[in-house]
């Protein structure tokens, strides 16, 4: 097994050695080059995982791992970093991170396990548990990673019906911001609204990037839906009146089509 996984991920390495000196695609790449399609191809592994289609997964971690190659043959072109340091870089952080199994630090549950992995990281010279949560993440992610930072060190709620009464609370400031305030402020307590409900779907233990994804992939399949009925019956969405695509929508909703 373990020869197996050595020569499988030696083979790739080969490979992009040979691509990077004769290809002249694979040549041309530079790590500001490859940083979108990194990011694409990361969604895209969110997708299989968000369909649990395992061959899309085992798929896209392959492009994934053919990423970190290159991102590690240019560091050692640019002689900044080989691909032993970044593997090993990640292995000596995960020994340190890990005490409770590398060490004689006893920990009860996974909970303590996170509440350590940021204390350990806060002795290492990070000057806010905050920091390591990517500038560039997705809105809602970044709402999630901060609330689950911030939780670390006891900044939380005790209960979800805490969590609720905050996001009742923000939900009043923005009906007053949007009745008597300024766009800005408007937009301001929308931003509240969003953060305290990811906060509750946390209480909740539901993942509300995961939760708004299948509300979104419903939305598109019964939208898609609609547009087909009306093309069935020879029928112009945008010469329908709303009360007639509601009717088609509520027809689509009752017969279970998600």
């Amino acid at each position: 097994m373990k020869n197996e996984l050595s020569a499988a991920f030696l083979r790739l390495v080969f490979i992009m050695d040979d691509l990077r000196e004769k290809c002249p695609w694979d040549k041309k790449q530079t790590i500001s080059s490859l940083r979108q399609m990194t990011i694409e191809e990361t969604y895209e592994l969110a997708d299989s995982i968000l369909d649990e289609n395992w061959k899309g997964i085992r798929e896209e971690l392959g492009d994934l791992l053919l990423h970190i190659v290159f991102y590690a043959k240019i560091g050692r072109e640019q002689s900044q970093f080989t691909l032993e340091e970044v593997i090993n870089g990640i292995c000596d952080k995960l020994i340190a991170r890990h005490p409770h199994i590398y060490g004689d630090v006893k920990v009860n549950d996974a909970e303590d396990v996170k509440k350590n992995w940021e204390n350990l990281k806060l002795k290492e010279g990070k000057k806010s548990v905050l920091e390591g949560v990517p500038v560039s993440l997705p809105s809602l992610v970044k709402a999630m990673r901060l609330q689950e930072k911030a939780k670390q060190v006891g900044f939380e709620w005790e209960n979800k019906d805490q969590v609720w009464e905050k996001v009742e609370e923000e939900m009043k400031e923005l009906k007053e911001a949007v009745s008597s305030g300024t766009p800005a402020e408007a937009e301001e307590e929308l931003g509240d609204v969003f953060f305290s409900l990811v906060n509750y779907a946390r209480f909740l233990q539901i993942d509300a990037d995961r939760a708004l994804e299948f509300t979104n992939k419903k939305f598109i399949q019964r939208f898609t839906q609609m547009e087909q009925w009306a093309l069935q019956q020879g029928r112009d969405l945008n010469k329908m009146t709303l009360e007639e695509m509601d009717a088609i929508w509520n027809s689509v909703k009752q017969r279970g089509s998600v």
